[in-house]
Formats: structure tokens, sequence, C-alpha cells
């Protein structure tokens, strides 16, 4: 290498960072072989800081700026003393550029349920996950404390320890809060400026400080969830013994329709049985020879049952009333205590409708009289 381009390698440097990552905290200026200059021009762009380190040792934070390096570590005839180290220099000065804008979205969460007592259900499990961002205040405290010689220091490396600093906090705060769980999804925000406050208080040893810290879901164990669903359920139904009631015509209208079919079923095959006995007894010609006479103990078998009668509901004034045959709902309907417009249900039927409006009940109000003629004057 000739004198000139060892004289032009001593001449100033420029020293920046800029930054295409995304997750990246502390990067550190890269000399290629080359020690930093007397003169050296530092760029510190907004969003960054640059903490300068001299012999193994934090000589000094940049904040955003144009800075000029007038320190004695290598000047241009220090460097021609140092014939014995082949024109570099011994002592080394490092420059670390720091990130110090915000890391957000960061992911935090339980990895175990949380042990708290509830005032209403008692002792109880909770998870609890949601997002944190995270910023670096103090430059070189977090340099010295966390990064050391890092040449390129991530978010990754250290998210996992502010995680759990997260979860201990959340877990202690939570625990002692005495907010019952039910409650606790109307008072996230609260909870989440308290622990925001608390993890500060740690990270801060660190250099850092947690600007963002947002709680999404609290949940309990599925099982307890499962038990909280019914409770609102039987909230929903409001009278127990009305629902009770009306499960029970509902199951008896559905047993009567399943024994009509089934009686008209076995009545269908009794008579075909018969017609089939009957043809096979009969002559060449389709004349039946004379039957015997039945014995004592081949009496004929008792007729089957006749249907259940359909019966039927009125609702009055928001209560029910009834069941009502139907020569019943045809005397109310003389009566005037069932018109066109009275809601009616009975077994099968979905949900309650106007009496006019089945086919079975409008029949009453058509074959009622006409009024009756005025009086002869």
């Amino acid at each position: 290498m000739g004198i000139l381009d060892f004289l032009s390698g001593q001449f100033i440097d420029v020293i920046h960072w800029t930054d295409d990552t995304r997750d990246t905290m502390v990067w550190r200026f890269q000399r290629e072989g080359h020690e930093i200059k007397y003169g050296a021009k530092l760029t510190v762009r907004e969003g960054q800081a640059a903490v300068f380190v001299h012999e193994g040792q934090l000589a000094d934070v940049f904040t955003p700026g144009l800075y000029m390096l007038e320190t004695n570590n290598m000047p241009i005839m220090t460097s021609l003393q140092h014939w014995d180290h082949a024109f570099k220099s011994p002592f080394k000065s490092e420059i670390y550029f720091v990130n110090t804008t915000r890391f957000t979205d960061l992911k935090w969460g339980t990895k175990n349920p949380i042990m708290c007592r509830d005032p209403e259900f008692g002792p109880v499990r909770i998870r609890a996950f949601g997002t944190y961002a995270v910023r670096v205040i103090d430059a070189g405290h977090f340099l010295s404390e966390i990064v050391g010689t890092d040449g390129e220091f991530t978010m990754d490396e250290i998210s996992f320890q502010v995680r759990n600093i997260i979860v201990q906090a959340f877990s202690r705060i939570v625990a002692g809060s005495g907010i019952p769980v039910l409650d606790m999804a109307a008072n996230t925000q609260e909870l989440g400026k308290l622990v925001a406050a608390e993890i500060s208080k740690v990270v801060a040893d660190y250099g850092l400080e947690i600007p963002e810290f947002y709680i999404e879901n609290i949940s309990l164990p599925a099982a307890v969830e499962q038990a909280l669903d019914k409770r609102t359920s039987m909230g929903i139904v409001g009278n127990l013994d009305q629902y009770m009631k009306f499960n029970a015509a509902e199951a008896m209208g559905s047993e009567d329709s399943a024994m009509a079919s089934s009686m008209g079923a076995g009545m269908g095959a009794a008579l075909g049985m018969g017609m089939a006995g009957q043809m096979g007894q009969a002559g060449p010609w389709g004349a039946a020879p004379a039957q015997p006479a039945p014995s004592a103990s081949q009496a004929p078998a008792a007729p089957p049952p006749a249907p259940a009668e359909k019966v039927w509901h009125i609702a009055v004034n928001g209560e029910t009333l009834g069941p009502f045959s139907r020569a019943t709902m045809g005397r109310k309907a003389q009566a005037g205590e069932l018109t066109r417009e009275s809601l009616v249900w009975t077994a099968g039927q979905d949900g309650w409708k106007r009496a006019d409006d089945v086919a079975e009940l409008a029949q009453l109000f058509t074959i009622l009289p006409p009024p009756p003629p005025p009086p002869a004057s």
C-alpha cells in the first residue's frame, strides 16, 4: 500500500447508520479494519442515540445531530509513531448506535392460569394476553447492562425477559385487586395502567420503558365458562315453571303424534293380514268356503283404541288456558270467548297462531249462524 493510500485512509470518516430492519435495537459501526480517526463526522438521526466506547469504557452518549469526533484516539501523527504495530493503533474506539423508537405490537400472555380469589365464585383460575410497546430511554445504561459487546442486538433477545416481568407484575396486581372476574373486562384499562406502572419500575434498571401496555382478553377455564353459559341460559328462560310446562306440553304432543303413527301402522298391517288370509281361504272361483264357528279359545281380538283427541291451549292476558277439546272450543266460539284473533296452540304446532289461521278451528267461525233479524215493528 502506498503512502498516499495510507494517508487517505487516515482522513475523515463519515459514521452513520440507516436501519432497514424492524427489530434491531443496537448496531455497532463496522470500521472494516480502520480505527475511528481524528475529526470523523458522526451523524445521529432522529430515533437514534450513539454510544462512544473508548478503550473499552463508555465515554459519551450522542443524541440526534451532527458531531466532529476530535479525540486523540488515532491522529495522523500518532499513528505514524506506531511502527511496531504496522501503522495500526492498539487503542480501539467503537460506536454503537441504539434505536430509541418504540417497538410496538409485542405479544405477552400467561403460560399457566393465574389463581385468584373471586368475591362471587371463590378461588378461580384465569388466563390473559395482550400487547405492549418498549423503548430505550437510557442508551448508555442499556448498552452496559444488557447488550455488552454484541455487535447487533435485536428485540427478540430481550422480549422473553420483558414478558416474564409483565406476567409476574400482572399476576400480582390481578390477584390483589379484588375485582370480580365478571367485571374485569370493564376494567382492563385501569388494570393495564397499574401493570404498566409496576413494569416500568423494573425495566428502568435496564434503561427501558413501557410506553404502551394493553390487556386484550381475560378468560376463564373451559369448564367454568360452560357453567357460566348454563347460568346465563337460566336467566334468559326467566319463569322456570312456565318453561317446564311448555316443555312438558311439547313432549306430550310428540308422544301423541308418535303413538298415532304407530297405531295407524298397526291397523294397516292387521287389515293387510286379514285380507291376505281371506284370499288364501277363498275357493278356486273366488267364493269363500264356509268358516267354522270360532271356539272360545279363538275369540276375536279387541279393536285397537281410538286415537287421542287433539286438544288446544288459549293465550289470554299473558296466561295459558286449557287444554280444551274441539267441542269445547266450539262452545267457546259460540259464547264469544274464542274469536278469530285469539292465539291458540296445540302439540306439534310451530308456535302460537291466530285461531282463524288454523284450519280445524277456522271452521268453527264459518258454521256460526248469522245474527238474528231485528224485531218486527
